[in-house]
C-alpha cells in the first residue's frame, strides 16, 4: 500500500469522531448546552454551536485533505482543551481513558501538521 493511501485512511480514521461528535452535538444542541452547562462554562449554547460546527466543519475538512495544516493544528487544540476541560475526573477510569484518547489526537493531528495531508487530497491537487 502507497504512503498517500495510508495517509488517507489516517485521516479517515481521525475525522470520523469529530464528524459524528460535531453532528451530534448540532442536532442536539438543547442536550449538549444543557451538557457543557454542568462544566460551568459560560455560554453554554454558544459554546456548544461553536464546538459542534468545529467538530463537524474540521472533521469533513481532514477528510477531505482541505486546509489540512492548519485544521489539524486546531483540532489537536480544541482535543487537548476537552481533555482539560471534561476528563479531569481520573478517579473514574473512563475519563482517565478520553482524557487520555483526546491527546493521542492531539498526538495524531500534530503529525498531521507536520506531514500535511499526502497526495490524495484537496490541499495535494490545489497546489
Amino acid at each position: 500500500m502507497s504512503n498517500s493511501a495510508i495517509v488517507l485512511i489516517g485521516r479517515i480514521l481521525l475525522s470520523i469522531i469529530f464528524i459524528l461528535s460535531g453532528f451530534g452535538k448540532i442536532t442536539a444542541i438543547a442536550a449538549t448546552s444543557q451538557y457543557f452547562a454542568s462544566y460551568n462554562l459560560p455560554t453554554p449554547t454558544a459554546v456548544a454551536v461553536l464546538a459542534g460546527l468545529v467538530e463537524l466543519i474540521g472533521g469533513l475538512a481532514v477528510l477531505i485533505g482541505f486546509q489540512t495544516r492548519i485544521v489539524a493544528y486546531l483540532l489537536a487544540a480544541f482535543s487537548v482543551a476537552s481533555a482539560l476541560i471534561a476528563h479531569m475526573d481520573w478517579s473514574d477510569g473512563m475519563q482517565l481513558i478520553h482524557f487520555q484518547k483526546n491527546l493521542a489526537m492531539a498526538g495524531g493531528f500534530l503529525v498531521l501538521a507536520a506531514f500535511g495531508p499526502g497526495a490524495l487530497s484537496v490541499d495535494a491537487k490545489r497546489a
